[in-house]
């Protein structure tokens, strides 16, 4: 009895060990025709591609620029005395020769008053002399006076008629100084803060002024290029005026427009640029006396340009390069020589070709032969710059990746 126990055991443990034998097989077996059927599937790179493509270019330079006035004006009093009118208000849009201040007038109508009779007085002694003269010389033509009576006459006729031109000159003189009792504005423009109030005493061109007037149509925008781009701004400006951008930092308004107006006639040695000034008529008084302005001077514009986003040029030890996606689905990395930039758009001078597809986004996961799955498939099929292969597994269509 205790034998046929020993023996059913050894019995069932042959079987198990055999039924875990074979299911072992069973499962190599299966994995190796899987592995055999299908290989796995190949790690991609998620990337986003765009299509390099060709279009006008403007050249430009671009730097920070400060804001002028054309003309400013610190308005002074010319006469000293207590200030009776103010007829504006701070801040206010000014015309040329309209009314700003009066200064009490008594003291110098009183004065033009004085010279007006001295005047008259002057005038009715040279009318009596001028008689006496012409009588004296009557009676020394007959010999019934002496030279020295006749002389005496004439010179007291030749020195009143002086005296009324002395009277005539200081009349005029306080006419003039009257007139500065009332100040106009000088230009038109945009008056600034008072300095003086009513009832204060002003004083002749006095250090500080009654107001500041800043004209602000049409207006400056001064800035600085370095003197390497001199001969070609002459050179440009030679054919034509040149346009002028200036947009202020910060705002979503569009750039204002102007022409470039003034070349200074030196280089600055210290700094080793050029000044120039643009003219704006700032329609819309964008532009404010002192404000920095960020300012594109436009010299021309480079037809049918070779373009690429500007985020897909990458610097190495060798230069710059980027990564092109190839038509079976993995990049090359690709020197090329750029230029200029617009926007952001890079021009690309050599090492690529209209149609070609680059990385723009992604490119620190790659490397030469690395196979890229692309994410805007379906933005650069609808363009035709994604490659047939690059953003589908291996057996699939290209309508179906696309869709």
């Amino acid at each position: 009895m205790g034998k046929d126990k020993i023996s059913i055991s050894k019995n069932s443990a042959r079987q198990l060990l055999f039924a875990g034998l074979g299911l072992a097989a069973c499962l190599f077996s299966n994995c190796s025709k899987s592995n055999s059927g299908q290989p796995a599937r190949e790690a991609r790179a998620p990337v986003t591609v765009a299509q390099v493509s060709t279009r006008d270019i403007p050249v430009q330079i671009g730097v920070i620029g400060n804001v002028e006035s054309m003309a400013s004006v610190e308005v002074k009093s010319q006469v000293s005395g207590y200030l009776t009118g103010i007829y504006f208000a701070e801040g206010q849009e000014l015309k040329k020769d309209d009314l700003l201040f009066e200064i009490d007038p008594r003291p110098f109508q009183q004065e033009l008053a004085q010279l007006s009779a001295n005047l008259a007085r002057d005038r009715a002694q040279l009318a009596n002399a001028e008689v006496e003269n012409k009588r004296y010389e009557e009676l020394f033509q007959r010999e019934l006076v002496s030279r020295e009576q006749y002389d005496q006459a004439r010179t007291q006729a030749e020195a009143l008629s002086a005296t009324v031109k002395a009277d005539q000159a200081a009349l005029f003189n306080a006419r003039l100084t009257l007139s500065y009792c009332t100040i106009r504005a000088p230009i038109t423009g945009r008056a600034g803060s008072l300095n003086f109030h009513k009832g204060d005493l002003v004083r002749a061109n006095d250090t500080t002024a009654l107001v500041t007037i800043n004209q602000l149509q049409p207006i400056y925008v001064s800035f600085a290029v370095p003197e390497q781009h001199l001969s070609e701004i002459k050179n440009y400006m030679a054919s034509g005026p040149l346009k002028v951008l200036a947009v202020v930092p910060s705002q979503s308004r569009p750039a204002e427009q102007g022409i470039l107006t003034f070349i200074d006639n030196a280089i600055d040695p210290a700094t080793g640029t050029i000044k120039l000034k643009a003219t704006f008529e700032n329609p819309e008084k964008n532009l404010w006396p002192g404000q920095f302005v960020n300012v594109t001077l436009e010299l021309t514009e480079r037809p049918n340009a070779l373009v690429v986003p500007t985020q897909a040029i990458l610097t190495g030890q060798n230069g710059q390069y980027l990564y092109v996606v190839k038509p079976e689905g993995t990049v090359e990395s690709r020197p090329v020589v750029t230029s200029i930039s617009y926007q952001n758009d890079t021009v690309v001078d050599k090492g690529l070709s209209a149609g070609e597809t680059i990385v723009i986004d992604g490119q620190l996961q790659l490397k030469p032969g690395a196979r890229v799955e692309v994410k805007n498939a379906a933005a650069a099929n609808a363009t035709g710059s994604a490659p047939a292969g690059a953003a589908h597994a291996p057996g699939s269509s290209a309508g179906t990746g696309a869709k």
